[in-house]
């Protein structure tokens, strides 16, 4: 632990950037302890706090505009693979979607500090159109007022940060080793937690090829969008499609309880949509289910039949909710 705080004195301002940034591409590797311990070092003169803030904004900033420009080129598609990345619950993405959506690029000047906001907030504002200027605009602040926030309460807390660094730098290797078991421990919650979640949505999804046949056989079933209002707006939903952007059982209140309904999201797992079904179970709609695949598998399958021409087949293929 001794090497360590020798290593963090004479390279501060490198560690800072580099553990930083790990943490802001989306990596569970905590770094505001760090900015906290670098601002009690840097209260005793030990480091120099613009050269730490400048590489922990520098840090924020690189992660920013990369994810930023992803989000602008891939759209929808990189909000996905963050969230199959993360080891936050499924539902990470379609919970920070409406955040995003209600507060626009502002949210940017507190992003940093909310779990999972922070990864998602910046490709959500490529994919959502916001213009080079007005991003940086609130995350170059928004990075400064995070790293600023950690610099400043180990400055002042530096007496007591001082206690415990000495504590454990007479603890050697033990402190490190204490160190790395507490970061494992929380990766294994993280995981854990994810694994709780999707067992929670664990239920029968029907096919799409299964749902070609309800078509077929003329069950019209009653198609349910259960994505954000921000995910309809980065991508439209299923003609004919029930709309759930508030009370998912208001929305089919006035359904037959035997109608086929096939709700679908664009999330992971098809989380957001198995919760959805499973709140209509609950409520006697025992012919819900959640689409496997999602909106993606739709796409796939009936796109192209959305597409083709009436009198090459007849009739196109549509959702029902009459």
């Amino acid at each position: 632990m001794a090497n360590l705080l020798s290593l963090l004195q004479e390279y501060g301002v490198f560690i800072v950037f580099a553990v930083v940034l790990i943490e802001q591409m989306g990596l569970p590797i905590p770094a505001f302890p760090l900015l906290i311990v670098s601002g009690a070092l840097a209260a005793n003169g030990e480091l120099h706090w613009a050269g730490v803030l400048a590489a922990a904004l520098l840090a924020c900033s690189v992660s920013d505009f990369f994810w930023f420009r992803a989000g602008r080129r891939y759209g929808k598609r990189i909000l996905k693979l963050l969230c199959r990345i993360s080891l936050s619950p499924d539902y990470c993405v379609s919970q920070t979607e409406d955040n995003f959506r209600r507060w626009g690029p502002k949210s940017l000047l507190v992003a940093k500090f909310i779990p999972g906001f922070n990864t998602i907030a910046p490709p959500m504002s490529g994919a959502m159109g916001t213009s080079y200027p007005r991003f940086l605009g609130f995350s170059v602040p928004g990075g400064l007022i995070w790293s600023g926030t950690g610099i400043a309460i180990g400055a002042y807390f530096h007496q007591s940060i001082d206690d415990v660094l000495d504590i454990l730098s007479t603890m050697g290797g033990t402190a490190l080793s204490v160190l790395g078991v507490l970061l494992a421990l929380f990766i294994l919650y993280k995981y854990v937690e994810r694994k709780r979640f999707q067992q929670a949505v664990q239920m029968e999804r029907i096919t799409v090829d299964e749902l070609r046949q309800l078509l077929v056989d003329g069950h019209a079933p009653v198609m349910v969008d259960a994505r954000s209002v921000t995910a309809q707006m980065l991508e439209p939903a299923v003609p004919g499609a029930l709309l759930a952007n508030g009370d998912p059982l208001a929305v089919i209140a006035s359904l037959p309880k035997d109608r086929h309904i096939i709700v679908y999201c664009s999330c992971p797992n098809d989380v957001t949509a198995a919760h959805m079904a499973k709140l209509m179970h609950a409520r006697g709609y025992s012919y819900a289910r959640p689409l496997h695949g999602g909106l993606d598998a739709w796409n796939s399958a009936f796109a192209h039949e959305l597409r083709r021409p009436r009198d090459e087949e007849g009739t196109a293929v549509t959702a029902s909710h009459g």
